[in-house]
């Protein structure tokens, strides 16, 4: 009964795998994703750190000291010097303290810090989005490589199989005197070129089947099942959309884009909270202390006061370091503005990519069909002695491209479209 249920499980049909399982893998394992997004996590922390600077600190210390002999208050009183007793008691003493310190008055240092903190998590959040459209991108080129390998290497089987029927039917010929043993030279040599560019095509697949597995974290040595793809599978791109349109779309909603917008904007305010370092800082504290001693009228003490710290003269650091991130910022900001440039450039690039691998299926949708029927009517008359054995070899050579042209056309069609999505950032 047991054995009996496990061939019908093994029996059952294995569902291929999809684009949608293997971008779903992907963004789940992919290590490359994963460090861009802790890198996220590390932005969104700096921007909780810059928002606790308003907030008051409370710092506490202590310590434990002893000397090697306890100092005393000695001081002259009506001709005489009056000792007091030793400050500490037994050459000890302990102390501790608790501050509290609000900032009141910073030039602008804390909140420009905050929004350049803010902004740069914006930045990382954008740049991780980004990241998981070239990684959605790379998985289906790799996913589209592995059917392209797999129909290169079908074609290639199936040619090795059509010219070992013609050595063999060469060969008869050639034993009843009919052809030239040249054209069974001929044959064979084609044939062990078929055989070779079988070999490579075999190559070529386990290559593309260790790339795709990589990208999903899976052993490098899977051999998986692929569903064909005949459509992009979100299909986010209108067919009939215009090329300013995409242009223009591609310019609102790519990730990259905005991530170097809003690194350009924090670094500008990361300037101005450096520049604001240099303004006078106020803040007002509370301090209380515990002093162990045997002298004066109390061990604990309290107060409270305002703080006010402006540094006058630092030899240029913090001009310096305002500087240094302005640069920055324009450089970010020249940036942005040649990435605007790359991507229409890019969405120009795969909206013409994309016209031309759907002009090519139409031309090679009837091809195949056609150099098949050519092969079939140049063997046949070959075989009566009505045309040359170099025919026939050209003639599977025609079948062979328009294979491989057909296959080609209709994954080009396929990858263009999913480029096209990601050029506008719709992936």
């Amino acid at each position: 009964m047991k054995r009996a249920l496990l061939l019908c499980v093994l029996a059952l049909p294995v569902q291929a795998e999809t684009l949608a399982d293997a971008w779903r893998v992907a963004l789940e394992r992919n290590n490359a994703l994963a460090a861009v997004r802790s890198q996220v996590d590390a932005a969104q922390a700096d921007a909780s750190a810059a928002r606790a600077e308003r907030w008051p600190k409370l710092s506490v210390d202590g310590s434990y000291q002893r000397f090697g002999d306890a100092p005393a208050f000695s001081f002259p009183v009506g001709g005489q010097n009056f000792l007091s007793p030793p400050l500490v008691d037994d050459n000890d003493f302990y102390s501790a303290r608790a501050r509290l310190e609000l900032p009141i008055f910073t030039a602008g240092r804390i909140s420009a810090g905050i929004e350049s903190a803010e902004l740069g998590a914006r930045a990382a959040d954008s740049a991780s989005d980004s990241a998981v459209q070239d990684l959605k991108l790379a998985v289906a080129s790799a996913y589209i490589d592995v059917l392209r390998a797999q129909r290169s290497l079908s074609a290639r089987e199936a040619q090795v199989a059509s010219l070992r029927s013609l050595v063999n039917d060469v060969t008869v010929m050639v034993e009843q005197e009919a052809v030239a043993k040249n054209d069974l030279l001929a044959a064979q040599l084609t044939l062990a070129d078929a055989e070779q560019d079988r070999l490579h095509a075999s190559n070529r697949l386990s290559l593309a089947r260790a790339q795709y597995n990589r990208l999903l974290g899976e052993p490098l040595d899977r051999l998986p099942e692929l569903a064909e793809l005949h459509a992009a599978p979100s299909g986010a791109v209108e067919a009939d959309s215009t090329l300013n349109a995409l242009v223009t779309a591609a310019v609102g909603q790519r990730s990259d884009l905005a991530s170097l917008d809003a690194r350009t904007r924090s670094l500008d305010e990361r300037a101005r909270s450096a520049r604001a370092a240099g303004w006078p800082q106020v803040s007002v504290m509370a301090d209380y202390q515990y002093l162990e001693n045997q002298v004066l009228d109390r061990e604990d003490f309290s107060l409270i006061g305002v703080g006010f710290n402006w540094t006058v003269f630092d030899g240029g650091r913090i001009r310096n370091q305002a500087e240094s991130f302005a640069s920055a910022g324009r450089a970010a900001g020249r940036s942005r503005d040649d990435l605007r440039s790359r991507i229409e450039l890019e969405v120009r690039q795969a909206w013409l990519d994309r016209e031309e691998a759907n002009a090519r299926v139409a031309v090679t949708r009837d091809a195949v069909a056609q150099a098949e029927e050519n092969l079939r009517v140049a063997r046949e008359l070959y075989s009566v002695g009505l045309t040359t054995n170099t025919v026939v070899l050209d003639a599977e050579a025609l079948r062979q491209k328009a294979t491989s042209n057909a296959d080609n056309a209709g994954l080009d069609a396929v990858l263009s479209d999913i480029r096209l999505e990601r050029a506008t950032g719709g992936l």
